[in-house]
């Protein structure tokens, strides 16, 4: 069996008809002349995968080509694809939906109705907004549909004319190379159609420019990167289409005190060289109000404490998380005579104890040697 056309499409002699459509269309589009402007080699590969396509693409060509080759395509009469003039036409089925037009070549693109375009609204809030949830006004400015001609573009009361360029068939043959593509008419963007009486509103564009100003309301526990969808608060349709979306992105900004790990909140509490040797009883921020944190005797500077529950919502409802502290011994500045007196009388201590602890460390290392 030849494999030629199969080894170009990328399937299998036993393929199905739908694998081998699908194995064209990622070729054709991977390699067709407009998504590579210029490039020799892409439009041979487009020529190649288009006359693979041809053949297999048919039933009772393919039969013969599997038995007898392409020179029993050639005996019974196929003479190859030529110069490609117009494939579109050919396979309108195939580039109509991968290239944008409905129904494929020679019918231009649909003019029924015309979703309207998503929006994106950046949006900062605080610390605090993020985690316990905020209700916020926003302004947008967006094009909307325009109400004197309901998103049709014509002044009411008027109809539209056939294109005088493409003919109504919203396409254009244009030559490239050795191809002859369509292409959508520039003249009516493809749509088949031109307006020669506009809406005096939004000039035949169907959508007016408008402020408005929408509510927003932000779930407790939301974080950097969090995205909200408001439904059909985006960009107007137009002849009777939906409205998009509009997507608020947040950021949330930073705060001097706390710091966010998932829901967990974790934050560096200075206390005394006096409450970490003797303990001590702390009244501490949290961002619910304030608990109360017990410092045991001997604490050591990087100690971590937990608060459980005082962390931030969970989105999912799974209650909140935690806060974790973790202590930093601070050490004075300025020091009163008193003060330097009650030190120095405290390290005459440890110096004393500290030449009894050097004792012993030179005994054990001299039993280890």
């Amino acid at each position: 069996m030849n494999t030629a056309y199969y080894d170009i499409l990328g399937v299998s002699p036993d393929a199905s008809a739908d694998e081998i459509k699908k194995a064209y269309r990622k070729r054709a589009m991977a390699f067709h002349p407009d998504r590579n402007p210029g490039d020799r080699e892409a439009e041979e590969k487009f020529k190649e995968a288009t006359e693979a396509y041809e053949v297999l693409g048919d039933l009772e060509k393919r039969k013969i080509y599997d038995r007898y080759g392409l020179d029993g395509l050639r005996s019974s009469g196929y003479a190859g694809p030529g110069n490609f003039e117009d494939i579109f036409a050919n396979f309108g089925d195939i580039f109509g939906d991968l290239f944008g037009f409905a129904g494929g070549a020679g019918q231009g693109r649909r003019r029924g109705p015309v979703s309207g375009a998503d929006l994106r609204y950046d949006l900062s809030i605080s610390f605090m907004e993020a985690v316990h949830g905020v209700e916020k006004n926003i302004e947008i400015t967006k094009r909307d549909t325009c109400q004197t001609c309901e998103g049709s573009g014509m002044r009411p009361g008027h109809a539209p004319t056939t294109c005088p360029t493409c003919r109504g068939r919203g396409q254009v043959i244009r030559s490239q190379g050795l191809f002859r593509m369509t292409t959508a008419c520039p003249e009516c963007r493809g749509a088949g159609e031109i307006i020669k009486d506009p809406c005096i509103d939004c000039h035949g564009e169907g959508l007016v420019a408008k402020k408005k100003k929408v509510s927003l309301k932000i779930p407790a526990g939301v974080d950097s990167g969090a995205r909200m969808r408001l439904r059909s608060e985006g960009e107007g349709g137009r002849k009777g289409g939906p409205a998009g979306d509009l997507y608020v992105i947040l950021s949330v900004e930073p705060h001097e005190f706390f710091r966010r790990e998932n829901d967990d909140i974790l934050c560096a509490l200075p206390i005394s060289f006096t409450q970490a040797a003797l303990g001590d009883q702390l009244e501490i921020p949290t961002i619910h109000g304030t608990a109360t944190l017990t410092i045991p005797k001997a604490t050591q500077s990087g100690q971590q404490f937990t608060l459980r529950g005082e962390g931030v919502p969970s989105l999912r409802g799974h209650g909140k998380g935690d806060m974790i502290i973790a202590v930093q011994i601070h050490t004075p500045r300025r020091l009163t005579k008193r003060q330097k007196e009650l030190l120095q009388e405290f390290a005459a201590i440890e110096e004393k104890e500290g030449q009894q602890e050097e004792g012993l460390l030179k005994k054990i290392f001299h039993m280890s040697s």
